[in-house]
């Protein structure tokens, strides 16, 4: 039996908001009123039995449900725009297959991707995630992200893209039962670990001279992206990449109680195979503009301060 499917035109209405983080754009983009776009986005959220934003003055914020909801249907509401289109007999709809990992597909891409297909409604984003570097990638792409200038297949265009740098994070709740002024009371608290990215933890207690730092205990996950909901759960600290938590810290849901200890890390590229089609140079602007874009959204500059 088929899923029983949420009603779509809250699901349009959500998706809006989501992006805009604001009901009124929201409600501006489709052409309706602000309490309509509210009621919608109620109706959903008794449907689904979880809340998607916190309402708060003048200001909405997606919860940790409303962001992984978002992160799957932008991208599914494309494709249906994709698939309408296609029959429409419009100009010929073209896709770009874009290899990336998947924490930074999760955390990164996929929120905005709804903000390219809205500026390009001709392009389909084809998202492929892979742990392999891009010399061994077992499909064909047009696009990868990845950390480093290595592994690329030759004759690929390697740009740089995004600085990065991880910041230790934990929940709010986290601070009220044991604070955390220091490295070393770190030690009374769980640390959250990826087998993703294993050696940032060493890393960063390396760097604030604290190699000998033990915790509490520790919980280790397959993914970053599962790492960073177990931090915005209050399971643990994690030491996580500052492009990936942008949201979650300008929303509180995530904190940093050591702000000025920040861990360099290796910077974002991205390539383009040769002879990248228009479409693909379409999507690598957006990307750039994606970067340089003021506000929540957009990666906080590196910066790193020793310990």
């Amino acid at each position: 039996m088929s899923p029983r499917l949420p009603p779509l035109n809250a699901v349009r209405a959500f998706a809006a908001a989501a992006r805009h983080q604001s009901f009124t754009r929201a409600a501006l983009e489709l052409h309706v009123t602000h309490s309509a776009i509210s009621r919608q986005i109620k109706a959903l959220e008794e449907h689904l039995g979880v809340d998607l934003f916190e309402r708060k003055t003048r200001q909405v914020l997606l919860t940790a449900a409303g962001h992984q909801f978002h992160a799957q249907v932008g991208p599914a509401l494309a494709q249906i725009g994709a698939a309408a289109q296609a029959l429409r007999g419009d100009a010929g709809l073209r896709s770009v297959k874009i290899n990336v990992r998947s924490s930074f597909a999760v955390r990164w891409l996929i929120p905005r991707l709804p903000g390219f297909v809205a500026q390009h409604p001709d392009i389909e984003p084809q998202v492929i995630t892979s742990t392999l570097a891009p010399d061994h990638a077992t499909e064909t792409f047009d696009l990868a992200l990845r950390r480093g200038p290595r592994g690329w297949p030759p004759g690929m265009q390697v740009q740089p893209f995004l600085e990065d740098e991880a910041l230790v994070v934990g929940a709010p709740a986290l601070f009220a039962q044991r604070p955390v002024a220091q490295p070393e009371a770190l030690s009374a608290h769980v640390l959250l670990l990826s087998k993703s990215r294993s050696k940032d933890w060493e890393s960063w207690k390396k760097l604030v001279n604290a190699p000998a730092l033990q915790p509490a205990s520790c919980l280790q996950f397959d993914h970053l992206h599962f790492v960073l909901q177990a931090a915005v759960d209050g399971l643990g600290f994690a030491v996580a990449p500052v492009s990936l938590i942008t949201h979650d810290l300008a929303s509180g849901r995530l904190v940093s109680p050591l702000p000025g200890l920040r861990l360099p890390l290796t910077r974002h590229y991205f390539g383009t195979a040769p002879d990248p089609s228009p479409e693909t140079l379409r999507l690598v602007q957006w990307l750039k503009d994606a970067m340089n874009a003021p506000g929540p959204s957009a990666p906080n500059p590196a910066r790193t301060v020793q310990a």
